[in-house]
C-alpha cells in the first residue's frame, strides 16, 4: 500500500470512528416524551408469585415477557434484608431500552447459571448484547434456571457440588468489568 492509500484508509476510518461515535450518542440520548418508565425497572427473578419473574409497585406484578436482551453492565453481590432475614442477592444490571436489575438469592440455579456461563465468555463477547431467558425447572416447580445468549448462540454450562462458586462469580465479575473499559 503507498502512503496516499495509507491515508486515504486512514481518513476513512477517522470518518467512520465520529460516524459511529454519533450513532452511540443518538441511541444513548433520553427519549423527549410522556412516559412513565422513569429510573430503574427491578425483576425479581424466581417463581414465587406464579410467573418465572416478577415486578413490584406495591403488589407483585408478572412479567409477562419471557426473556430479557441487552447489554450486560453489572454483577454484584448485596446482603439484604427480606422477610426479617439477612439474605445474600446477586444483582445483574442489564441496558436495554432502560435499566433493569435482576435480582435473584446467590445460591439459586438462576444465578448459577447467568455466572457459569458469564465466566466462560470473552469480554469481547460481552460488547454484544445478550439474551437472558428464565427457565422452570421441570421436577420442582420452585426451580428456575437461566439460559444466556449470545446472539443466536445458547451459551452451554455445566456446574455441580464440586463447582467453585466464588472462583466463578470471581472470573464472571471480571469478565463485565473488563467488556465494561473496552473501547473500540
Amino acid at each position: 500500500m503507498n502512503p496516499q492509500e495509507t491515508s486515504d484508509l486512514l481518513a476513512a476510518l477517522m470518518r467512520q470512528e465520529e460516524l459511529l461515535k454519533q450513532l452511540v450518542a443518538s441511541i444513548n440520548k433520553p427519549k423527549l416524551r410522556l412516559h412513565s418508565d422513569a429510573g430503574n425497572c427491578k425483576i425479581y427473578c424466581n417463581r414465587q408469585h406464579g410467573g418465572l419473574w416478577y415486578t413490584l409497585n406495591g403488589e407483585p406484578s408478572d412479567v409477562p415477557q419471557t426473556a430479557l436482551t441487552g447489554y450486560l453492565k453489572e454483577l454484584r453481590f448485596e446482603n439484604t434484608e427480606r422477610r426479617k432475614k439477612e439474605s445474600c442477592k446477586l444483582l445483574i444490571t442489564m441496558q436495554a431500552d432502560r435499566t433493569y436489575i435482576l435480582e435473584s438469592g446467590y445460591d439459586t440455579h438462576f444465578s448459577k447459571c447467568i455466572l457459569a456461563a458469564i465466566a466462560t465468555l470473552t469480554p469481547q463477547q460481552l460488547y454484544s448484547p445478550i439474551t437472558l431467558q428464565p427457565q422452570p425447572g421441570t421436577t420442582d416447580e420452585s426451580v428456575l434456571f437461566c439460559r444466556v445468549w449470545v446472539e443466536s448462540e445458547l451459551i452451554m454450562t455445566n456446574y455441580n457440588d464440586q463447582t467453585d462458586w466464588k472462583v466463578t462469580a470471581r472470573q464472571a465479575i471480571d469478565v463485565v468489568k473488563a467488556a465494561s473499559q473496552m473501547v473500540f
